[in-house]
């Protein structure tokens, strides 16, 4: 008479979890840092409709803050059914019906946990300033070495 500590229900559970959370995690840093570093950006020189653009990709970043988790999970089944847009495009592609998919559920976490991810990203950037990237530019660092070693 053995028993089980975890059921193998409970075991496919954790590995689905730890598979999302990983795929995601990598997902949103390669997506959120160059984005997080393009609304930090306060280049004076810029016009007047570039910030428009910043403030309507700050505001739908910040919308799963203010909707429910429930209304954010709603809109998404929509948004991911066969009869939508979106549903049609990924069937067009080969992904299939995103609802309830693994893919989909990666799409929605990370809608779901991308403004905890910016945003804060956001804060750091602003916070560092303009002249550590200076000081790297007098003594001759690219913008790609500026960004890799002074920024990151």
């Amino acid at each position: 008479m053995t028993d089980s500590l975890l059921a193998p229900a409970d075991i496919e559970a954790l590995w689905l979890t730890l598979k999302l959370a990983s795929v995601v995690t990598v997902l949103l840093l390669i997506i959120s840092t160059p984005l997080a570093l393009w609304l930090s950006d306060d280049d004076t020189s810029q016009t007047r409709n570039r910030s428009k653009v910043k403030g309507i990709v700050q505001a739908v970043i910040a919308l799963p803050l203010v909707l429910p988790p429930t209304v954010l999970g709603f809109y998404l089944l929509i948004a991911f059914s066969p009869n939508s847009l979106l549903g049609q495009f990924s069937h067009a592609i080969g992904l299939g019906s995103l609802a309830f998919s693994f893919s989909g559920l990666v799409i929605a976490s990370m809608i779901y946990s991308l403004p905890f991810v910016v945003q804060p990203l956001v804060n750091a950037f602003n916070a560092i300033g303009p002249r550590h990237a200076e000081a790297a530019a007098t003594l001759g660092a690219g913008r790609w070495d500026t960004f890799r070693y002074i920024t990151l």
